[in-house]
């Protein structure tokens, strides 16, 4: 069974950097996009960032896009999020998520049919 596995979560101060990774594994297993969804505590959770494989394009929500970078491997099935100027406002679990099936909702979650556990991301002022 394929597991998404999230890791480089942490506590940082204001204005620092993270970069969060996440691995498949438990194939056989291939993607059509990855990305990473966030959610605060009291709220839903939402999107991120997204990598579509075919020609390498990403998608930033406007609350992180200058800020974040999404990045990976298609052929290993894994997905970076670098996360600069982190703001106080960043903190939240933050999930990995792959679409196997070439779903066109790559901002919403039923575009993806697998799933991490989250990485918790705490930024302090």
């Amino acid at each position: 069974q394929v597991q998404l596995a999230e890791s480089g979560g942490g506590l940082v101060q204001a204005g620092d950097s993270l970069r969060l990774s996440c691995a498949a594994s438990g194939g056989p297993f291939s993607s059509h996009a990855m990305a990473w969804f966030r959610q605060a505590p009291g709220k839903l959770r939402e999107f991120v960032a997204t990598i579509n494989w075919s020609g390498d394009n990403t998608y930033y929500a406007d609350s992180v896009k200058g800020r974040f970078t999404i990045s990976g491997d298609s052929a290993k099935n894994t997905v970076y999020l670098l996360m600069n100027s982190l703001k106080p406002e960043d903190t939240a679990i933050y999930y990995c998520a792959a679409d196997s099936y070439g779903s066109s909702w790559y901002s919403l979650e039923p575009g993806y049919d697998y799933w991490g556990q989250g990485t918790q991301v705490t930024v302090s002022s």
